[in-house]
């Protein structure tokens, strides 16, 4: 048998590639475990939640998966066949449309979560009262609606929501429940992880559509060919309160949903789940 030289090309042509076989290897067996840190590199800095629909009926596909934001107690859907909805506002200010909302909710027996600023709580305490005497959830969506992956301090990001608290334990005498939505839907991780070590829960959507233009307003038709098409199990619902369709649309619209078989829950069960 003739014997192997260790400085022939051969010999090192072999090394090399077992080497950098091997290398692989290793590097996608470390790829199996998802670390805390590991959400996508558009959700580290100056990152908008933003989905991708792929089919008719199903769940759309997040910034991050549903898994990576459990780990910071946030979500944007329940992973879940049950038919269930969660129907989320944004509040910014009143505009004449919540009491339709509000009806709405009530004749269905629906709870919704308020997502509230500073301004709608100064201007419409007595829609606050309401919400929260016929059982609705109020969140936290800052005090004065900033971008808020800007922000780098937990002292700063922590003033944000604690005056919103405070304003809303002066007009209701209740603690407000530590559910927080990012203003635009801006966030970072470490936005994220600020949020979660204030005990709070971020929650963003799964579904939503081009309702926040008061000047712009969709049709009953447009309206209805995204919500209906678009909803599926688990679905966390993002409407904002300011919009005539939405005040126009929501008896019909939360009916349409129950006729194809779907629920609402309140947004505290899908938060009891992180």
């Amino acid at each position: 048998m003739s014997r192997i030289h260790l400085d022939s090309p051969w010999f090192k042509a072999v090394s090399f590639f077992l080497f950098f076989f091997a290398f692989y290897l290793a590097g996608a067996g470390l790829g199996i475990y998802t670390s805390r840190d590991s959400l996508p590199a558009s959700a580290n800095a100056n990152a908008s939640w933003g989905l991708s629909f792929q089919e008719e009926g199903s769940a759309p596909t997040g910034n991050a998966s549903s898994q990576e934001l459990k780990n910071y107690h946030a979500a944007y859907l329940d992973d879940t066949q049950e038919k269930v909805i969660y129907l989320t506002f944004d509040c910014g200010y009143e505009n004449g449309n919540m009491p339709a909302i509000l009806d709405a909710l009530k004749k269905h027996q629906a709870v919704g979560t308020f997502f509230v600023v500073g301004n709608f709580l100064e201007t419409s305490p007595d829609l606050v009262r309401r919400m929260t005497q016929e059982g609705h959830i109020i969140g936290n969506h800052t005090y004065h609606h900033p971008d808020m992956s800007q922000i780098s301090t937990v002292e700063s990001f922590q003033k944000e929501l604690s005056e919103v608290e405070k304003l809303y334990h002066e007009i209701t005498g209740k603690d407000m429940s530590r559910f927080y939505r990012p203003p635009q839907g801006k966030y970072s991780t470490a936005n994220l992880e600020m949020a979660s070590k204030l005990g709070y829960k971020t929650f963003f959507w799964s579904l939503a559509y081009v309702d926040w233009m008061t000047d712009q307003q969709p049709s009953k038709e447009e309206a209805f060919d995204k919500l209906l098409s678009r909803i599926h199990p688990g679905a966390v619902v993002l409407l904002h309160s300011t919009s005539s369709t939405n005040a126009q649309i929501l008896d019909e619209l939360l009916t349409r949903w129950e006729e194809m078989g779907y629920h609402f829950a309140p947004l505290s069960d899908l938060a009891d789940k992180l």
